[in-house]
């Protein structure tokens, strides 16, 4: 683990808070430049608000990076993301060329980098960036856990 992991993980908690009160699943990303410490870009879970099923958070943070730096290419720098990336996640940060992902809970039903595919293992994935999951592991797991649990409280009182 990375000095500054637990900080900007944090960060990424932070949109996940903000993701789960807009009424989104709780995920929230955030890129980084290690060498000077800039957030180059942020989002949180949005699919439902954006209408897009591609706006998972670690989608809308690449995309703000790359308009910032202009580049589609976002070599060297690190991706954190409160839940371990999907397969269609994976597969944008290999197009990305993202050097790092680093992620809180594990996702065993819709992960992809160590659970399900295991994207970056595969023969056909040209570009695979280091990887770490279970920072700050609990608060991100938590914070799922609680949103899904309220979820099934409204839809048990509705139904009823």
């Amino acid at each position: 683990m990375a000095i500054h992991d637990e900080r900007f993980m944090s960060m990424a908690l932070d949109l996940a808070q903000a993701a789960a009160q807009a009424g989104e699943v709780p995920v929230g990303a955030i890129i980084v430049d290690e060498t000077t410490g800039e957030v180059l870009g942020r989002g949180q879970n949005g699919p439902i608000t954006a209408h897009d099923p591609t706006a998972h958070a670690e989608i809308v943070a690449l995309r703000d990076a790359a308009a910032k730096l202009q580049n589609y290419r976002l070599t060297d720098l690190t991706l954190y993301v409160t839940l371990e990336p999907c397969a269609m996640c994976a597969g944008a940060i290999s197009h990305a060329r993202i050097g790092r992902v680093v992620w809180g809970a594990d996702d065993p039903k819709g992960g992809a980098v160590i659970h399900g595919g295991r994207f970056f293992d595969q023969p056909t994935c040209h570009w695979r960036p280091a990887v770490e999951g279970g920072v700050m592991a609990e608060p991100a797991a938590n914070a799922l856990r609680s949103f899904f649990r309220a979820r099934r409280g409204t839809r048990a009182a509705t139904v009823r």
